[in-house]
């Protein structure tokens, strides 16, 4: 669903008058802020399938610091793999990898441990990794990808589309301020359960990350 049709929807569910593009006036401008507030909560509740991708980092021989080009700041790590080597990186802190670099002289070969390290003048995420490489190697990682926020009226949610309408249509409600709130109540409460029901189904996707291993 696009950016123009989610504003179009909560203008029908608010009983007020049509645009032909977001920004047309002040009160649907405000409603696009409230679906970009929406979205960034509803891709912060859950892994969601749509957002999950693989980025592949080429390392070069002697260079151990990385763009994530396109990530921005806002993703998560599901897991790191090694292609040459066909394993897993392990995470290892930040005080562990000025031990590697600053406390000892670092070993060169192929890469077994990663660590965040700041952003790009760009605002993506620097990663280190350790060892520092000795040549061409493929690292794979596979993230969960948060959004930014919609901005041009043909921009396409990713996320399911009714559980950010609903939730933005329920903090429109509440800026109204109208029968006490009790009518943003009910809208909040409705969004929650679409919600719940769209991170229910998505989740029978990826059933091994609902197990708990003891």
């Amino acid at each position: 669903m696009t950016y123009l049709t989610l504003v179009q929807n909560l203008l029908k569910r608010l009983r007020e008058r049509s645009v032909s593009t977001v920004d047309e006036n002040t009160y649907s401008s405000m409603l696009g802020v409230l679906v970009n507030d929406a979205k960034s909560e509803v891709e912060n509740a859950w892994n969601w399938s749509a957002l999950r991708q693989t980025l592949t980092l080429q390392t070069t021989s002697g260079v151990f610091n990385y763009e994530l080009n396109g990530t921005g700041n806002n993703f998560t790590v599901m897991d790191v793999v090694n292609d040459q080597g066909n394993f897993f990186l392990d995470y290892r802190t930040q005080h562990q990898f000025n031990q590697f670099y600053l406390n000892q002289n670092p070993s060169v070969g192929n890469p077994r441990y990663y660590n965040f390290n700041g952003v790009s003048a760009d605002g993506d995420t620097l990663v280190d990794l350790y060892p520092k490489p000795n040549g061409q190697y493929n690292i794979f990682f596979n993230i969960i990808q948060r959004t930014g926020d919609l901005v041009n009226d043909s921009d396409v949610l990713t996320v399911p589309h009714l559980p950010v309408m609903l939730l933005a249509y329920a903090k429109a409600v509440e800026e109204r301020g109208e029968d006490g709130g009790a009518s943003a109540s009910t809208a909040y409460a409705t969004a929650a359960r679409v919600l719940n029901d769209a991170i229910a189904q998505d989740s029978q996707r990826h059933v091994e990350e609902l197990q708990w291993n003891y």
